[in-house]
């Protein structure tokens, strides 16, 4: 931040949220939104009431300063947007009670203490490597969307490069990287209209599912995309954004046409999901409505099923073993399913041998 880090007493009647903050960005907030209603999202999804609770107990700590830029003749929040959400709820009880919020009631002399806030007046521009290095790689993280579109925002808004980002910040990981990516595959398809998170299936954007799963090779190979050190503004060649389209759906369906996304987490579904775009066969079974599971099956080489089946089929005789003793009733009935377990066994097992030791067979029939 700038070197002036006086802190001033700024009244709250006069601080405002941040419309372009990037965790507010998540929730279709923009310009035109009122402030009321940015007041009630802060509330319902960004834990304020637990800010409610502290500084009703404990006031506002100094050292807790917000940070202020000063733009369009009003004073903007750029950092302590939940505290202030928190303090403008303690000081209107009859707004939380309108919102059939429950707040804690103050003494006059404690709402007093609120009037005012401590604020470091600074700018976007002097504030981003403090703002980045906090919630991008510091203790109090975003979440993963508000992260790359804070990123976005340095890098086209200063003429910052990702790598320099990363570097003021400390990020060791590539992470600055991979979500800018994330991000411009995520633009790229909604300025296609191939896919707009808008219609979404569920209410949360899982964006770490698509900054992640871009890092596979499978997934990378299937939408031909850019190497993550590119800066690149569009990181699918054209010819690939029906793909992307698809694979946006299968992230996070579609609200539009009811179809919910095959991707409910990032392990399994996401490996699978890579897995399944790698096969024709098993692209073509999830493009027909196959669920994921029966295309990753489809995508799965006979070997590694073979030796599934196998250790599968080990543990549970394994299993049956142990109980043999307490277990087994003289049932003539069970004691034929374990003959014929046998019979199987055996046959599994010359086929095994055959295919190992050809020559050994071949040499045998010889001498016969």
């Amino acid at each position: 931040m700038n070197s002036d880090t006086r802190i001033t007493l700024i009244p709250v009647e006069d601080l405002h949220f941040d419309h372009r903050n990037p965790r507010l960005s998540e929730y279709g907030i923009d310009t035109n939104t009122l402030e009321a209603d940015i007041l009630k999202i802060l509330w319902d999804a960004m834990d304020v009431r637990e800010l409610v609770q502290s500084i009703a107990a404990s006031g506002f700590f100094p050292h807790e300063a917000l940070i202020v830029a000063f733009e369009q003749d009003k004073n903007i929040v750029i950092e302590g947007n939940r505290r202030l959400a928190a303090v403008k709820v303690l000081l209107n009880p009859e707004l939380a009670t309108d919102n059939g919020w429950d707040i804690p009631k103050l003494s006059s002399e404690a709402r007093k203490s609120l009037n005012f806030l401590p604020a470091i007046k600074s700018d976007r521009k002097d504030s981003w490597r403090f703002l980045g290095f906090k919630h991008v790689n510091g203790p109090a993280k975003w979440s993963s969307y508000a992260k790359a579109a804070y990123i976005a925002e340095v890098h086209r808004e200063y003429q910052i490069p990702l790598a320099d980002i990363a570097n003021q910040i400390g990020d060791r990981h590539n992470t600055v990287q991979r979500l800018f990516r994330g991000l411009m595959v995520l633009e790229q398809a909604e300025q296609a209209k191939v896919y707009h998170r808008d219609d979404r299936f569920r209410q949360r954007l899982a964006f770490s599912h698509l900054y992640t799963g871009l890092d596979y090779e499978g997934i990378g190979e299937f939408l031909n995309i850019a190497p993550k050190g590119v800066e690149a503004g569009a990181p699918v060649p054209s010819d690939k954004l029906n793909e992307l389209g698809e694979f946006c759906t299968w992230l996070y369906g579609s609200k539009k046409r009811q179809i919910p996304p095959v991707v409910e987490s990032q392990n399994p579904d996401l490996r699978r999901l890579n897995a399944i775009v790698s096969n024709r066969e098993a692209i073509a079974a999830l493009r027909a409505g196959e669920s994921l599971s029966k295309a990753f099956e489809i995508s799965r080489p006979p070997t590694a099923l073979f030796e599934e089946a196998l250790l599968t089929a080990k543990r549970e005789l394994s299993a049956a073993r142990a109980t043999l003793t307490t277990g087994y009733d003289n049932s003539e009935a069970l004691l034929r399913i374990a003959g014929s377990i046998a019979n199987i066994a055996d046959d599994i097992y010359t086929e095994m041998e055959r295919k190992r030791n050809p020559k050994e067979k071949k040499s045998r029939l010889t001498e016969n």
